[in-house]
């Protein structure tokens, strides 16, 4: 999720552990805590790809953070002494702080490792998007209930806190409801049609749990389309994109290759980009840059000096065609044939700013269009 609305998560719960003692420091010290599993980002791996799977892995493990908590508990009672709290008090806040970080984050779709270092499997529900006013605006509302009778009437303030919790936690569990009720329409809809076995992934359209994106995987492409949950139709309308992960059966065991293919659980996409476009400062291009057909130019005979045509390799589960957030260069296509290089990240397009009256539109209408 956003960083937002883990602070406010870690805000609540320490209010909700410590409020009533330790006032505004538990609310700051929840937030701190909560916000802290997200510093892997600021750790380089070396590439990339490495750099987009290690997000969410040992920092976001519920066992290593488990054992983190007493030591940061001991540190966090040393520097309040004057509060009139217990380190076992203390102890809990930081612990459940920690906690609710990667519990509410495997909610999303990215994955989120948080059985290390007994199982690497990313848990990715994919229920909410990463960020949902309905996740955070509860907290919010409870916070600003206990800001405003905290001192007049703390138990009013502290009721207000765990109301926050609750509804953020009960619109959680309404959101797994709704996505399973969308796939079981998803299958209805492709069932005794050849995508009838295909894997099939649904996840909520930004901001929201109303509207939902739906990808039917295939042997040489990948079906997209959207389902709300105001939709009358029996059929749900999916737009064919054509992939090619042959183009990289040779380098199936190939470090970035399979990491990227695990990560995604299986739903990426390949294609060969025309040439490797360059901005004025010798960045890559980006991803729609990449893909697109450079009219003006064609590529050139394979063997020639310009012949090198980049291999991309995508995450379909985040984003939407032709928008999606991690796009990645693995292999070139050349003389030599498809050979692995150094994976570089293609910079993502942004979608047009017609994109959000569109989503709310095609809340209530099956028809609406960009």
């Amino acid at each position: 999720m956003d960083s937002l609305t883990h602070i406010i998560l870690g805000a609540a719960v320490g209010t909700a552990v410590l409020g009533r003692k330790a006032g505004l420091r538990a609310a700051v010290i929840g937030a701190a805590c909560n916000t802290l599993p997200d510093l892997d980002v600021f750790i380089a791996q070396g590439d990339p790809v490495r750099d987009l799977t290690f997000h969410r892995a040992e920092t976001h493990a519920l066992f290593w953070l488990t054992l983190a908590a007493p030591a940061i508990a001991w540190l966090v009672a040393r520097l309040n002494r004057r509060v009139d709290a217990t380190y076992r008090e203390w102890l809990l806040l930081v612990w459940l702080s920690l906690m609710t970080h990667p519990l509410l984050d495997a909610f999303t779709v990215y994955g989120t490792q948080l059985w290390l270092p007994f199982s690497d499997y990313p848990v990715g529900i994919g229920s909410v998007f990463i960020i949902d006013p309905l996740v955070t605006v509860p907290m919010i509302a409870g916070l600003i209930a206990w800001l405003r009778w905290r001192q007049s009437a703390p138990a009013r303030g502290m009721r207000w806190i765990r109301a926050g919790l609750i509804a953020s936690t009960l619109y959680l569990g309404w959101t797994v409801a709704a996505q399973t009720h969308v796939e079981g329409e998803v299958r209805r809809s492709i069932a005794a049609t050849p995508l009838e076995s295909r894997r099939v992934l649904v996840t909520p359209a930004p901001l929201n749990s109303l509207l939902w994106r739906v990808i039917v995987m295939d042997d040489d492409a990948y079906h997209e389309g959207f389902r709300s949950l105001f939709d009358k139709s029996a059929r749900i309308p999916l737009e064919r994109h054509a992939s090619d992960p042959e183009l990289l059966a040779s380098l199936r065991d190939e470090r970035t290759v399979r990491r990227l293919a695990r990560f995604s659980k299986g739903f990426y996409s390949v294609r060969m980009a025309n040439r490797e476009l360059r901005v004025a400062d010798g960045a890559p291009g980006t991803f729609s840059q990449l893909l697109g057909a450079v009219t003006t130019a064609q590529a050139a005979p394979v063997g020639s000096v310009d012949a090198t045509r980049p291999i991309v390799m995508t995450d379909l589960r985040m984003g939407q065609t032709p928008w999606f957030v991690f796009s990645f260069v693995v292999a070139e296509h050349g003389g030599k044939g498809i050979t692995a290089v150094p994976n570089r990240q293609i910079a993502s397009a942004r979608p047009p700013v017609t994109a959000l009256p569109w989503l709310w539109n095609r809340i209530w209408d099956e028809a609406a269009t960009y």
